[in-house]
């Protein structure tokens, strides 16, 4: 069984909108040989709540005004750290970068076939670790934060 014609739209709209939204390192999975409640899986990260909570948004925003699609779930609002929208079809799971890197959720899905997406969300790779290498060169030019 493969992900349905309807899932890989979901996934290639909600993918975009995520890389619209300067999203980290998104991908998606193909889980439907393996699950029976959902197709695909698109996993995003952002390095901070409150871009978490706009790609989100944007997300459900694009899905809902293109493809008349709303999540029958949405969990994880309050801290925004890690953020699920369920739509049956697919789940989509917003992480804040540490989050995204503690519990690796590539690493439980390796073994299912990745979905190809939009140039544009596949240009989001390796987005977390530039900015992680940023972060750090910045705080180091920091002054020892003496008074």
């Amino acid at each position: 069984m493969t992900a349905t014609d309807r899932s890989l739209e979901l996934i290639h709209t909600a993918a975009q909108a995520a890389a619209d939204k300067l999203a980290h390192d998104v991908i998606a999975y193909d889980v439907s040989d393996v699950l029976s409640i959902t197709d695909a899986f698109l996993l995003a990260s952002a390095p901070n709540d409150r871009q978490v909570k706009a790609i989100v948004d944007e997300i459900e925003e694009r899905l809902q005004k293109e493809l008349g699609a709303k999540p029958v779930r949405r969990e994880g609002d309050r801290d925004s750290r890690w953020i699920l929208l369920d739509y049956v079809d697919i789940v989509v799971h917003v992480q804040h970068s540490e989050e995204r890197v503690f519990y690796a959720l590539e690493r439980l899905w390796k073994d299912c076939p990745e979905l190809e997406l939009p140039a544009d969300a596949k240009a989001t790779r390796g987005k977390a670790e530039e900015h992680a290498k940023l972060q750090a060169a910045e705080a180091e030019q920091e002054p020892g934060g003496e008074w």
